[in-house]
């Protein structure tokens, strides 16, 4: 009996257990909540466990029944992963690329990786979108894009996978007419909350709790960082900044790095990952092009 297990009765247990109701799993698999309660009483008849208690208003896993939703989410990403890297195979280069990449990812590395794709790839369009925080997963996570280049998020969602780039230096800087930058010596945190921070903002709900270095109350979000580096030269505010972006203006005294007692010995880089939907990995032309980024630091 066990033998006759199928995939299709696993992620109607994934989702059951998931949704926290057969009837709401069956509004996530597009079926009738009867159809949900006989695969998974079929199921648990193959197997001979009670997977769930279904005693109360709504069904409960059981104990049996956590031990095994953890080995069915990896049977059943195993197949997934097997027949998405089947249809890679058989898909064969892709007709388009199309990348997000977050604007903190250093812009002289990506230029240098978008003119040999060019070179190397003179007939596959590429599609780039510079976008910030949450902005980059979106259109990966939707679809819209193949792959992501992304940086200051907590966690990559469920859905994608990622894969380690490079690190961003990062320096936190301010105007040197700034009352901050007369201070040579670690700067307290209590002392920068009396100070405007600027901080680069999320347009979507995927970063929502999340603070990436935020230390004051008094913050100006934006979503853009070229206006983030404009208002930190105009003095109205401190921050923190890609180290590649502001070298200039720190070598000709346009801006001063901050040394925070918190962050120490220097501000904190930004790793950054490429990321893909599991169920779509990087074709030949996506796989090339992100393998280039990962290298890119050794290029020069």
């Amino acid at each position: 009996m066990l033998d006759g297990v199928s995939l299709d009765q696993l992620r109607t247990f994934i989702a059951a257990a998931d949704e926290g109701s057969f009837s709401a799993a069956g509004r996530k698999l597009r079926r009738a909540q009867s159809v949900v309660s006989h695969t998974l009483a079929n199921l648990e008849g193959q197997i001979n466990v009670q997977l769930f208690d279904r005693s109360g208003r709504y069904p409960r896993l059981t104990e049996q029944g956590a031990a095994l939703l953890a080995q069915a989410r990896v049977v059943v990403s195993g197949m997934d992963g097997f027949k998405s890297k089947a249809r890679a195979m058989a898909d064969g280069l892709e007709p388009e690329l199309s990348v997000v990449v977050d604007v903190m990812y250093p812009m002289e590395s990506l230029t240098a990786a978008v003119g040999e794709f060019r070179e190397v790839f003179p007939h596959t369009p590429l599609r780039l979108y510079v976008e910030a925080l949450g902005a980059v997963m979106r259109p990966v996570i939707e679809r819209v894009c193949r792959l992501g280049i992304s940086g200051s998020m907590p966690a990559v969602p469920e859905t994608l996978e990622g894969e380690k780039l490079l690190d961003v230096p990062m320096v936190t800087v301010v105007s040197p007419d700034h009352p901050l930058a007369s201070r040579k010596r670690l700067i307290r945190t209590s002392e920068l909350a009396d100070h405007v921070q600027l901080v680069l903002t999320d347009r979507t709900t995927l970063t929502d709790g999340a603070t990436f270095g935020v230390f004051s109350p008094l913050t100006w979000r934006l979503a853009d960082l070229g206006a983030k580096h404009a208002f930190l030269r105009a003095g109205f505010g401190w921050g923190h900044m890609p180290a590649a972006m502001v070298q200039d203006d720190l070598a000709q005294g346009r801006l001063i790095a901050l040394r925070l007692q918190s962050f120490q010995p220097r501000t904190p880089p930004i790793a950054m990952f490429a990321v893909y939907r599991k169920d779509t990995p990087p074709g030949p032309a996506a796989r090339w092009f992100l393998d280039r980024l990962k290298d890119g630091t050794t290029r020069g």
